[in-house]
C-alpha cells in the first residue's frame, strides 16, 4: 500500500536523522529535533505537533529500537489493511488528523517532551471500528467483523499497558483513539476506488456495438 509504505520510509528517515545528530542517545537533543515540548509550542513552534509523529525513542538505544520497531510493525499491519479496505485518501486523512489530535492532547496534558506515531496508530484503530460497521461493502462480512472484535481487544490491552508504564504517553493514545472513533463515525463510507490492477480496460473497434471507443469496467473478482 503506497501511503503506508511512504509513512514507514518517512519514519525511518526521521530515525536516521536522530542517529546522525546523536538525538537517539540523548533525549535533550531529541526534544530539540522536534518533540512535543509544551513550553516551546507555547512560544509558537506549532510544527512540533507534526514533527513529533516521525520521531521515536527515549534517549536510550534499547528504548529507541523497541519504540520504533513496535510502531513500525503496528503501522504496517494496520495501515496496509485499512488502506486496502477503505482507500488511500481516507487512510492518509485519518492518520494525519488523528496524529495531530494526539499531539494536541499530549501538549495539553503532559509536562515533559513526547515523540512517536502511536497516537496516529491508535487513530487508525479507532477509525477501523466504525469504518467497518458503516461500510456497505464490509459491514456484513464475517471476516471484517472478526477484525473489529480483535481490534477492540487490542485497544483495551494497550490502554491497560499504557496506564501501568509511566514512559508511555497515554494522553496521546487516548487523543488519537477518540479522534479516530469520531472520524470513523462521521466520514461518509462509500466503496473505495479499485486499484489500477483491478480495473479492466475494454477497447472495442468502431462499428461494434452502440458505443465506439474505449470503455472502463470494474473487475470485482
Amino acid at each position: 500500500m503506497p501511503a503506508t509504505m511512504a509513512l514507514i520510509v518517512a519514519i525511518l528517515i526521521g530515525f536516521g536523522v536522530e542517529i546522525v545528530t546523536g538525538a537517539w542517545v540523548d533525549f535533550r537533543k531529541l526534544a530539540y529535533l522536534g518533540a512535543i515540548v509544551p513550553e516551546w509550542i507555547n512560544d509558537g513552534q506549532y510544527w512540533r505537533l507534526l514533527s513529533a509523529m516521525f520521531l521515536h525513542g527515549d534517549g536510550t538505544i534499547r528504548g529507541d529500537f523497541l519504540h520504533l520497531g513496535m510502531n513500525l510493525f503496528a503501522l504496517y499491519q494496520l495501515g496496509s489493511l485499512y488502506e486496502l479496505m477503505f482507500g488511500t485518501r481516507r487512510f492518509v486523512l485519518i492518520y494525519f488528523v488523528t496524529g495531530i489530535a494526539a499531539s494536541l492532547t499530549s501538549y495539553f496534558h503532559n509536562i515533559g517532551a513526547s515523540v512517536g506515531a502511536s497516537g496516529a496508530i491508535f487513530g487508525i484503530l479507532g477509525a477501523f471500528i466504525f469504518s467497518v460497521r458503516r461500510s456497505p461493502r464490509w459491514r456484513d462480512e464475517r471476516a471484517a467483523r472478526s477484525i473489529v472484535r480483535q481490534l477492540i481487544f487490542w485497544i483495551g490491552a494497550n490502554l491497560a499497558i499504557g496506564a501501568m508504564i509511566p514512559q508511555i504517553d497515554l494522553a496521546a493514545h487516548l487523543g488519537g483513539l477518540v479522534s479516530g472513533l469520531i472520524l470513523g463515525a462521521i466520514l461518509p463510507h462509500g466503496e473505495p476506488p479499485l486499484p489500477p490492477a483491478r480495473v479492466v480496460v475494454d477497447v472495442r473497434p468502431y462499428g461494434e456495438g452502440s458505443i465506439a471507443g474505449p470503455g472502463v469496467q470494474r473487475d470485482d473478482r
